[in-house]
């Protein structure tokens, strides 16, 4: 896994293990998740970061019930 150098909170979230089970997007107190058309290998549709507005939190990562799925960045 790749390191990167975080200026501002954020989140990846691994399309292809998520499931599609809406709980880190009902979860986000800022919204900032949301479910796309897209389709994994296993067939769900999938949550995909908005791309501004995290804070860092980490409720989404504590949400989702797939391990390794959700990885939160701080500063």
């Amino acid at each position: 896994m790749e390191i990167k150098e975080v200026r501002v909170p954020s989140i990846d979230i691994d399309a292809e293990l998520c499931k599609g089970c809406v709980l880190c997007v009902t979860e986000c107190p800022k919204g900032v998740i949301e479910m796309t058309d897209t389709i994994n290998h296993m067939g769900y549709t999938v949550a995909k970061y908005i791309g501004e507005g995290c804070t860092g939190c980490a409720i989404c990562f504590y949400a989702c019930p797939e391990p390794s799925t959700i990885v939160v960045h701080k500063k």
